[in-house]
């Protein structure tokens, strides 16, 4: 597994100096020898205190959304977050509060749930390529094109419902469909798009506890499935699902974050530091405007000037 070297952050109360790449150790480019049961849930060695984590992630917004005026402006690349996890690893509210300082007219959110029978019309790639974001705005997949090889693996009798020709329901359905995204995804990358795809890595201790937590919290009681508990019987089901997932897509053009979820204020600032470093490193700057538009601009002015 291809992972950025880990750095042990020291700071002092309330700074939130060397948080700039506290991303790098959770990036997978190459996910090969990636074992999921190896790597944390509940990593926050790199920052001891949650009141300087929050002020990181108010800088990182602010940043962010900077560098997103930029984007929209220069119209050239488009970014696409992919946010995968279990149920209450915290999905919603890493979108929530790390896109918190985004113009909306710059960004794209988009839920996908059980498809729809137009969407199992068609191939399963169909209903998340409609919705990829244009150039010079950050799509965001809650959920996306990786159910069809979780979801439907750990419940393969899915499959029955997406009218796909017998012969092609092989031992091979999961290699081939993670194949086809690796392919996809190195196409929009060559077509000027970012990607990043997060896995917030929650424990199923935590996941218990923030399940109870809904039961418990009557403003919270709507967001309780009884089809979450179910779920979790196929815990192993799905570890290894994403483990696969993640070894066989990820790449230095479509990284994988496997980010440890069970403080959700640490996962959240891990998100958005891979978010701005990524935006960073697309070198994006305002147009400039040639001799004849400045000519133009100035006649607008004196215009102006000149009226009422």
């Amino acid at each position: 597994m291809r992972i950025a070297p880990q750095r042990r952050l020291v700071m002092g109360k309330k700074s939130t100096k060397g948080t700039g790449r506290i991303h790098e150790p959770f990036r997978v480019t190459d996910g090969r020898k990636l074992r999921l049961s190896e790597m944390s849930t509940d990593d926050t060695g790199r920052i001891d205190d949650k009141d300087v984590a929050e002020d990181a992630l108010e800088d990182s917004v602010k940043r962010l959304a900077e560098m997103q005026e930029r984007l929209y402006a220069q119209d050239q690349w488009g970014v696409l977050l992919i946010f995968q996890a279990m149920d209450a690893a915290g999905k919603d509210g890493a979108i929530k509060h790390v896109m918190s300082g985004v113009n909306p007219q710059g960004c794209q959110v988009f839920s996908f749930k059980a498809p729809s029978a137009q969407e199992l019309d068609h191939d399963f790639m169909w209903r998340t390529s409609r919705c990829l974001p244009e150039r010079g705005r950050i799509g965001i997949f809650n959920r996306s094109y990786y159910e069809e090889v979780l979801v439907v693996r750990v419940h393969p009798e899915f499959l029955g419902g997406q009218k796909l020709p017998e012969r092609l329901i092989t031992g091979d359905i999961w290699k081939e469909r993670l194949e086809d995204i690796a392919t996809f995804e190195r196409y929009l990358a060559r077509q000027g798009f970012a990607i990043l795809k997060f896995f917030l890595h929650v424990s199923r201790d935590e996941q218990k506890e923030r399940f109870l937590e809904r039961l418990e919290r009557p403003e919270k009681n709507w967001k309780f499935s009884t089809a979450d508990v179910r779920e979790r019987g196929f815990w192993e089901g799905y570890m290894e699902a994403y483990e696969d997932a993640i070894r066989r897509t990820a790449a230095p053009h479509a990284p994988w974050y496997v980010v440890p979820a069970d403080h959700k204020w640490f996962a959240r600032l891990v998100v958005a530091e891979a978010i701005c470093d990524t935006l960073e490193s697309l070198d994006l700057r305002f147009p400039t405007v040639d001799a004849k538009q400045k000519k133009d601009l100035a006649a607008a002015r004196e215009a102006l000037l000149a009226g009422s």
